[in-house]
């Protein structure tokens, strides 16, 4: 199958498609007497593999050692395993991280409970006092008080 074949048969966009090939993803297609890449039924099978493990947030590089691991066939599942518990360690810090984002957004908005005069918002006064801080300000300040 053409890549626009393998595209719509994946949910896959052509230009990530052929990302996956140039990264080592997927393994390169066989060219045709016309020049067209053709793809098999095993590269949508490991096309569908990768696209799972991005859409439980996977890295590139993750997603490269499950392959690895998976074409190479080990005695156990030890190492993916591992990868696994990893992932999972970083999901958990990006949760962390996120909770902390909202914490800091909503005090943000209670800084502003109701219209007032543009140059009178607590929202947009405590961001520009913020961005008047500099680069060095710290990433998740704990904004305090109302407006």
């Amino acid at each position: 199958m053409r890549i626009g074949n393998l595209a719509e048969a994946t949910g896959t966009p052509v230009e990530t498609i052929r990302f996956y090939e140039r990264e080592g993803l997927i393994p390169a297609a066989q060219r045709s007497d016309n020049n067209y890449r053709m793809y098999t039924p095993a590269h949508a099978d490991r096309l569908a593999f990768i696209r799972h493990c991005r859409n439980l947030g996977m890295s590139l590089d993750e997603i490269r050692s499950l392959l690895r691991l998976r074409d190479s066939l080990p005695e156990d599942c030890g190492e993916v395993n591992a990868l696994l518990d990893d992932h999972i360690g970083h999901v958990a810090q990006r949760i962390r991280e996120l909770r902390a984002l909202e914490k800091d957004l909503k005090a943000l908005r209670a800084r502003c409970s109701s219209p007032h005069a543009i140059d009178e918002c607590g929202i947009l006064n405590q961001l520009d006092g913020v961005a008047a801080q500099g680069p060095k300000a710290p990433r998740h300040r704990h904004i305090r008080g109302a407006h």
